[in-house]
């Protein structure tokens, strides 16, 4: 019998569990604190080099590389491993679901990679760790070594669009799957949460695991609000049976 081809759409209610905080939901940091926002936005980071100097202390300082995996991504992990067509959409920059086991190409990062820096000349990409240790060793705005162009962290600033090749293949991965599976994720900042819909659209079996309501939980086919840490590797237990 084959088995059903499995999307999971994660937000960041799937790694608070990893002690990392929401930054960029309708009520996070970013969006509560307009001069923590400007650290995020492109076009005051390309701008103003106090901006950029700021942002690589934050960076310095964030939590997300310290981060490891939590229950809900091992699950998620364990469920491609056990046979199961699985493909994962998330809207997190923390690596996460690769650091839990699962290949890389199986997951799609709709707003980037927090453990990359680009150049934003020359597009040449490395290691976030290195570009830190940069900062450490007394680089304020470490340049590019390529080019000497500005650098930034690989992912998606508020003022930038989501890579069109990236949703393409969400899109794709939603339009084909027979599980749909929303977790931690509040289904209200687009295109992302727009995924949903399309997936009920085209005949999937709509998951929602949230603590809070979404715009979506009508058309679901199952809507949990219990802890994810528990919720989700119960119900993709069942999956993989």
């Amino acid at each position: 019998m084959t088995k059903p081809l499995v999307a999971l759409l994660s937000g960041a209610g799937i790694s608070t569990d990893s002690g990392i905080p929401d930054y960029r939901g309708p009520n996070g940091l970013w969006r509560r604190d307009p001069e923590a926002e400007k650290l995020v936005t492109y076009e005051y980071y390309m701008g103003d080099p106090e901006i950029r100097r700021r942002s690589w202390q934050m960076r310095r300082k964030n939590r997300t590389l310290k981060a490891e995996p939590n229950a809900a991504h091992r699950a998620v992990a364990e469920l491609e491993r056990a046979g199961v067509p699985v493909r994962v959409i998330t809207q997190n920059v923390d690596g996460l679901h690769q650091l839990a086991g699962m290949p890389a190409r199986k997951v799609l990062e709709l707003h980037g990679s927090a453990r990359s820096v680009v150049c934003t000349n020359c597009h040449a990409r490395g290691p976030m760790e290195d570009a830190l240790a940069r900062v450490e060793a007394g680089e304020e705005d470490p340049p590019c070594l390529e080019c000497g162009g500005i650098l930034k962290s690989a992912t998606v600033m508020f003022g930038e669009r989501l890579d069109p090749v990236v949703l393409g293949e969400a899109v794709a991965i939603t339009k084909a799957c027979q599980v749909f599976i929303a977790v931690g994720t509040s289904l209200q900042v687009q295109p992302a949460a727009g995924l949903a819909g399309v997936a009920a659209d085209h005949g999937a079996r709509l998951v929602i695991v949230n603590a809070e309501p979404t715009p979506y939980d009508e058309r679901a086919d199952d809507v949990v609000r219990e802890p994810i840490g528990t919720a989700l590797p119960k119900l993709l237990r069942r999956l993989g049976t």
